[in-house]
């Protein structure tokens, strides 16, 4: 490691720091009752930890046509599993945050939701003009629900999750802005997608999923064999 290399990782927040952050954000978190019960984020990150996940040097994926489903363009999505956190140490450090009792606790009792036995996956996301998502609810393997936005700039402001009520109209949208975010737990009444509209730039997040037992694809987890406490 370069001394340059040291510093900057000496200068990065570690695990507790991202856990800690997150922790005041989800005590200030604001729910929301309709059309289900959702919590809008503000701060959920250390900036410096924000600001490291949005220049991983990954190359956002070339935008088809993807049928409003993220599933379109698997072998392109990128995930914190082991392969990144080796090579990327934010990565790592987020996965442990994460992945800790304290956070798992926390979001367990503000959101009413029992994890144990879960696995914590990460995916980050670059979303290009043309992307879209159709209104959709989160597969039952789905447990948790975060996504935390990281792009920055004045174009970004109408980039936030669409959230839909039974009848699949949009009647609210997540603000997007740096380090801000959504929170649900997945239902069958949690309708949510992105309608088509202009990306000027890159529209950046991750997406927090705890899942179940039952999930297949073991190399987007973060720690496929050992399930949060």
């Amino acid at each position: 490691m370069t001394t340059a290399t040291a510093v900057a990782a000496a200068a990065t927040p570690d695990a507790d720091a991202v856990a800690a952050s997150f922790l005041r954000c989800l005590a200030r978190s604001r729910r929301a009752d309709s059309p289900y019960a959702h919590w809008l984020l503000s701060d959920a990150l250390p900036e410096q930890t924000g600001d490291a996940i949005a220049r991983l040097p990954w190359t956002p994926p070339a935008v088809s046509d993807t049928y409003g489903k993220r599933e379109t363009n698997n072998a392109s999505r990128t995930y914190f599993g082991a392969a990144a956190q080796a090579e990327h140490a934010v990565c790592g450090t987020v996965a442990r945050a994460f992945q800790g009792r304290g956070v798992v606790e926390a979001i367990q009792r503000t959101c009413g939701v029992d994890l144990a036995g879960t696995s914590l996956r990460i995916e980050y996301c670059q979303d290009t003009d043309g992307f879209w998502l159709e209104p959709h609810t989160d597969i039952g393997v789905k447990k948790f629900t975060m996504l935390i936005y990281l792009s920055k700039g004045p174009n970004c402001a109408g980039w936030g999750t669409d959230v839909l009520d039974a009848d699949k109209r949009v009647v609210a949208r997540a603000p997007y802005a740096f380090n801000e975010g959504l929170i649900f737990i997945p239902g069958t009444d949690t309708w949510h997608g992105f309608e088509k509209r202009p990306i000027d730039g890159v529209r950046k997040s991750i997406i927090v999923n705890y899942v179940g037992p039952e999930w297949r694809a073991r190399h987007e987890l973060c720690f496929p064999d050992n399930p949060v406490a």
